[in-house]
């Protein structure tokens, strides 16, 4: 694989070998370094006109070193060797002053990637001129303005593309890393009736522009879920099935992942804390991590410490087999790196049968959630209370859009709650599930 960011990848290699050789020389019994270089563009067009045009290039360069168990953390956005020796000489210094702490330390040896690194089909550079963009950009808000008379404003229609490189090195011999692409585009549409605006959005991210749907379809989808929003309506407190449209319900599995994350585990500050082996989810639930997807948003050979990534059951028939751990948070927790130092990987929720229609008429009557809003997830609790806008769903059909209401429950509860999830999954981020739906949640209303 080639790059047209910054630095070609052999010269990241080069830095990071010489930032290792001097924190050695400068007296640190071990470190590790990372060095990334990207480059980007956005182009957002509104009513038809051009409105911005970003161009950007980032650099950086960040370094750990240890001091026996006494650990160090400078950084730099200036590549020049110089600067690299007065990042390493800070890095230093600080770890002159940190206690000592008996879990820091590099990823273990025997858990470190070894080359030839999988090539996960990650990187795929678009070459899109500016006036390109522009022409993809109106042509995405022009479908959407297409769907209905009543859209007759616009927040704008982006076309974005992005590519890095990285490369991560230790002194315990690992130097690997590889180059990434990611793609976007997006619409957002405001329609106004009798009773007020609506706004909504679509939008599609790949790392191949192939991946992208057409602007056509992005714009079209925005209007039409705009327009469905016209003349919402505020409903009685209830207690409902609440269905989570796709988009949404990734965030369901955004707060597992943090629940079972390492640093809220040993901080003790998770409202799963012990779940390794437990029953946390319905039994239909079950998720899948896979590092390997070619092309996939969170796909790579290793982890931000170097372990080798696998392919595991996360959750199996609702019980919880294995946590997201990184080195650190392991040996805290006196267990095995699971490689997500620095997050999870390709997550796949199981699908079921039914597909969005068939997972309302399922439901029957109750609430559809496709926007939310505010962070009112308490994590160490799991306490759930987020103000949310959607359909109201009788007889196994939307009859009208829903705003200004608030679902509220407890996670621990939602999760075994689960009765179903849908067919219709998105690859749209690092989450793949489809729409969830949940026996029974409350909702404050009027």
């Amino acid at each position: 694989m080639s790059s047209t960011a910054s630095f070609a990848p052999g010269s990241l290699a080069d830095l990071a070998q010489f930032s290792l050789e001097r924190a050695k020389v400068l007296g640190a019994t071990a470190a590790e370094v990372e060095i990334s270089t990207s480059l980007g563009q956005d182009v957002t067009v509104r009513m038809g006109e051009v409105e911005t045009i970003e161009h950007n290039r980032d650099k950086g360069l960040g370094i750990t070193v240890y001091l026996g168990q006494h650990r160090g953390n400078a950084s730099t956005t200036d590549l020049s060797r110089e600067a690299i020796e007065r990042t390493v000489k800070a890095a230093l210094a600080i770890a002159k002053y940190t206690a000592a702490d008996e879990f820091a330390g590099l990823a273990d040896l025997s858990r470190l990637a070894r080359p030839p690194y999988a090539d996960f089909d990650l990187y795929h550079p678009w070459k899109l001129a500016v006036d390109e963009a522009i022409e993809l950009a109106k042509r995405m808000e022009a479908a959407a303005f297409a769907v209905d008379k009543r859209i007759n404003n616009s927040e704008g229609a982006s076309v974005s593309t992005y590519e890095s490189d990285f490369i991560y090195a230790n002194s315990a011999g690992f130097l690997g890393g590889y180059p990434t692409t990611r793609h976007g585009a997006s619409c957002t549409m405001i329609a106004t009736s009798k009773q007020g605006m609506q706004r909504d959005y679509w939008y599609a991210v790949s790392r191949d522009e192939g991946g992208l749907e057409s602007p056509e379809d992005i714009g079209r989808r925005a209007g039409e879920r705009t327009v469905a929003r016209l003349d919402s309506r505020k409903i009685a407190s209830c207690e409902v099935p609440v269905l989570f449209e796709a988009p949404v319900a990734s965030g369901l599995i955004g707060s597992f992942v943090g629940g079972v994350s390492g640093s809220a585990l040993y901080r003790k500050a998770s409202f799963l804390q012990d779940s390794l082996g437990e029953t946390v989810f319905s039994p239909i639930v079950s998720i899948h991590e896979d590092p390997a997807i070619r092309g996939g948003l969170a796909s790579g050979p290793f982890d931000g410490e170097g372990v080798t990534t696998v392919a595991r059951d996360v959750v199996k028939d609702g019980v919880v087999q294995g946590y997201f751990l990184g080195s650190y948070s392991a040996r805290k927790l006196g267990l095995q790196s699971t490689g997500n130092a620095g997050g999870n990987h390709n997550l796949m929720v199981t699908p079921g049968e039914l597909d969005f229609a068939g997972l309302l008429k399922k439901m029957n009557r109750g609430l559809v959630v496709t926007e939310l809003m505010g962070q009112g997830v308490n994590n160490v609790t799991g306490d759930y209370s987020r103000g949310a806008a959607g359909f109201w769903v009788e007889n196994g059909e939307i009859v009208y859009p829903v705003e200004e209401i608030t679902i509220a429950g407890n996670m621990k509860q939602m999760f075994k709650d689960i009765i179903a999830i849908g067919n219709d999954e998105l690859a749209l981020g690092s989450k793949r599930v489809g729409s969830v739906l949940i026996e029974r949640m409350s909702i404050a209303g009027e």
